[in-house]
């Protein structure tokens, strides 16, 4: 009986899809830790990795400029590409699962630019919440993408009852190149190494970034990832269509003020440590989908660690093609997402006129 169950089990495809994605994330952190200028051993790198979190070492002659290397230079810089990643992929998914159309992302409808927005302000500013110190960044970021959403919104109620999604794309581009141009004013009052700095930090990166920039963004991320993961029901249920998922008892306004406040904390908090990087949660939860299937128990929790791994890759090209220089995060993604979106884009379309 119990050797019968084992058996169901290891056959069950979703738990092979957990263990594939599990490896993945795994590899890709001990590639972005072993790949770089100065080869190190990958013993030497997990001994310095278990020897400073859990204090479990076993090589005694380490270069302290070695292991500086590692736990300060590198580790700060994978995980946070892992968080963003994992960030702007769940975000992807629950406003693809919201709109019920795999062309939403927080990029596309202008909720990072929003938030870019917000960040822009803190840092060319330097504007301090009594009481938030540090946190002061991601916290106007996810504001100002928050609010920005609700404008998006709100045009496409103005213009249309209905959500297509042409229409909300089309909100988001009028609404972003409104914002970019308010954020280019901002910058032009700067001077040139102002200018700079913020014009590269918008292109989105996770290069000289430290843990500080890491404790920013794991706090909202766990809370936006919970949220998400908790209303996974309403998503469910929101993809039989508005009407359907009220006559079986989902509260959908309720529902769809949880998803648009979990999606908007991780869409800030990633813009805020990282700048505007494109196309993670567009391309990262439709590839999972189309594997998975439409549920949202499964969907979510898979883009969250794809797309980690993902931005992980993304950010070891970065650094890699034209070493020793490094091309900005936001480009290798564009690269990449911008073709799918536009036969995604194309696809949508053919399908709308078929039916």
């Amino acid at each position: 009986m119990q050797s019968s169950f084992i058996q169901k089990y290891l056959a069950n495809k979703v738990f092979w899809l957990y263990l594939f994605a599990g490896g993945i994330v795994l590899g890709t952190i001990l590639l972005g830790l072993l790949e770089s200028s100065v080869h190190i051993p990958i013993p030497t790198i997990l001994h310095i990795v278990f020897e400073n979190s859990l204090g479990i070492g076993w090589l005694s002659d380490v270069p302290k400029n070695v292991e500086m290397i590692i736990w300060n230079i590198r580790l700060p810089r994978v995980l946070l590409a892992l968080c963003v990643g994992a960030s702007l992929a769940l975000a992807g998914a629950a406003f693809q699962g919201l709109l019920r159309n795999p062309l939403a992302d927080p990029y596309t409808i202008g909720v990072s630019s929003g938030s870019a927005l917000g960040a822009v302000f803190v840092i060319f500013f330097q504007v301090t919440i009594v009481g938030l110190g540090s946190y002061t960044l991601p916290v106007v970021a996810i504001v100002s993408g928050l609010i920005t959403l609700f404008i998006v919104f709100g045009l496409v109620r103005l213009s249309s009852r209905s959500l297509a999604i042409e229409t909300i794309i089309l909100a988001g581009i009028i609404v972003s190149a409104f914002i970019g141009a308010l954020t280019s004013l901002i910058i032009s009052l700067g001077d040139q190494d102002a200018m700079t700095q913020i014009i590269y930090w918008l292109y989105g990166s996770v290069a000289m970034r430290g843990w500080s920039h890491v404790q920013l963004i794991i706090p909202f991320m766990i809370v936006g990832a919970l949220i998400l993961f908790v209303h996974y029901r309403e998503l469910n249920a929101l993809a039989l269509g508005e009407e359907a998922a009220d006559h079986i008892g989902v509260n959908v306004k309720r529902g769809k003020l949880f998803i648009l406040i979990g999606a908007s904390l991780l869409t800030g908090a990633a813009v805020a440590v990282s700048g505007t990087i494109g196309f993670v949660g567009l391309v990262i939860p439709h590839l999972v989908r189309l594997v998975t299937g439409p549920n949202h128990k499964h969907v979510l929790p898979l883009s969250m660690l794809i797309g980690g791994a993902f931005l992980i890759l993304a950010d070891l090209l970065s650094r890699t093609v034209v070493a020793p220089s490094e091309l900005p995060l936001g480009v290798i993604t564009g690269l990449i997402g911008a073709p799918i979106f536009a036969i995604l884009l194309v696809k949508e379309r053919i399908s709308g006129r078929g039916d």
